[in-house]
């Protein structure tokens, strides 16, 4: 099968700007591995830190990992990464996994079980020592897509700070060398090198997220305004740069203004069962907006409990016009007691099987969001819409290939699912029919089509 050729539709020029590589991201005479998908993106990485080699004092490798996903697709860009190593000289290091076998596993999409399966590797490869850091290619519309993407789902500073040019693991370094350059600046380059590279079909696929902000949303952005993408990757570097700040602060307001345990009388504090911090009303009622937010969410954290918006202003209200003995649950997880000096946070350790109910319609046809899911419906006419709510003590779902209902608790057991996780696991009820379930295969309707990404 013929690779794909990227074919020129602007006239290259001096005026043509050169691909951005940051090469202090690398040190001489360290052993790097790139990331090789095929695409024009790894491929220029590859091709550039290939050609530095001299004046880099780098050895270089490749790495490619086959998801098991796209057929004769995947199996070709194997062999297109396999031979661009040998021509250029570099080591070659693959491997192959399934993907989709462990998305189901885990209950991941597809996109969350390739990351984690790639990001395994690459730990393996440095940890084994075939290298010191491995080098991705994202680049700033990787970034922006990123930024825009996570802006959308509402996210905090950490959220907006994108991807980031270095992240350190204990086997050694990932690092983004070309998070400076645009995708159209690279494929320039590989025109003006004459290189090829493999085109992945799923980048076309309008069922991922990350494809209808690429192909859809950030062209309509860039109506508005041609720089979006620029501004957007700007973004991310000046909310690093204070989340890196926050961190430190962090570090330092919270050994003083973070207590453990419960007051005893007499002095001192004792360990409460599962573990609880509080925070003194006063002096947290007398910090401003932003640091208040930052210290609720540091000691959530501390618990293992992350915060939405919403989590974190009904904290603040609780500290300002709360009462003593009010408590309140917040985002399912997190139990708030309210003292005469302190705001008290614990792990809710409840029943996993006493739920509490929430609910979002979903219309059908018609697409809506609910529990880190998009759903979307089609059907043959207007029908009663449908409701995406976490499960009850009672329902029932039938499996694909079930001969008759079964207890959600039971497929809960089954799925092993236990804890916080078990308590809001999502559904999709309609018509008085479970029609979805997260993590396994309904029974399907012929009335009603249902998909559902994770967001």
């Amino acid at each position: 099968m013929s690779i794909p050729v990227y074919h020129q539709t602007v006239t290259m020029s001096a005026l043509v700007v050169k691909m951005k590589i940051d090469l202090a991201l690398l040190k001489p005479g360290m052993r790097v591995a790139v990331g090789l998908s095929g695409g024009a993106d790894s491929v220029a990485l590859l091709l550039a830190l290939a050609r530095r080699v001299a004046e880099s004092g780098l050895v270089i490798s490749a790495a490619h990992l086959h998801h098991g996903l796209r057929g004769a697709e995947a199996d070709r860009d194997r062999q297109f990464c396999h031979d661009l190593a040998v021509s250029l000289g570099v080591a070659f290091h693959t491997r192959q996994v399934d993907v989709a076998a462990e998305a189901a596993r885990h209950h991941e999409s597809i996109e969350e079980a390739a990351r984690r399966l790639r990001y395994a590797w690459f730990r393996e490869l440095m940890g084994s020592g075939h290298a010191e850091a491995v080098a991705t290619a994202h680049t700033l519309d990787d970034q922006a897509e990123t930024v825009l993407g996570k802006f959308l789902r509402g996210a905090w500073t950490e959220g907006l700070s994108g991807i980031h040019p270095i992240v350190q693991f204990p086997e050694g370094r990932i690092v983004r060398p070309l998070l400076g350059s645009t995708r159209a600046q690279i494929e320039a380059y590989l025109a003006e090198a004459g290189q090829r590279w493999c085109e992945d079909s799923s980048n076309l696929d309008s069922a991922y997220t990350r494809n209808r902000l690429r192909h859809q949303l950030l062209p309509e952005l860039e109506r508005w305004n041609p720089r979006i993408r620029e501004h957007l990757a700007q973004m991310a570097e000046l909310a690093r740069d204070e989340e890196a700040w926050w961190q430190e602060e962090l570090a330092r307001l919270g050994s003083q203004m973070l207590l453990t345990g419960r007051p005893v009388r007499g002095g001192g504090r004792a360990a409460s069962e599962g573990g609880s911090v509080a925070l003194d009303v006063v002096r947290l009622g007398a910090q401003p907006a932003a640091v208040q937010r930052r210290l609720l969410r540091y000691a959530a954290f501390r618990l293992g409990v992350s915060l939405d918006f919403g989590g974190v202003e009904g904290l603040i209200r609780l500290v300002a016009q709360g009462r003593a003995g009010q408590q309140a649950t917040v985002c399912g997880a997190l139990v708030a007691e309210r003292t005469p000096r302190e705001l008290r946070l614990s792990k809710n350790i409840r029943n996993p099987d006493s739920v509490e109910t929430s609910q979002v319609e979903l219309p059908v046809p018609g697409m809506a969001e609910g529990f880190g899911w998009r759903f979307q419906t089609q059907a043959a006419a207007k029908a009663v819409s449908a409701t995406i709510r976490n499960w009850r003590p009672g329902d029932r779902v039938t499996l694909r290939y079930s001969s008759g209902p079964r207890k959600i608790k039971e497929v809960l057991e089954r799925l092993k699912v236990t804890g916080t996780s078990r308590a809001q696991w999502p559904v999709v009820e309609w018509q008085g029919q479970i029609v979805w379930m997260q993590g396994i295969e309904v029974q399907s309707i012929s009335e009603l089509i249902i998909s559902a990404e994770k967001l």
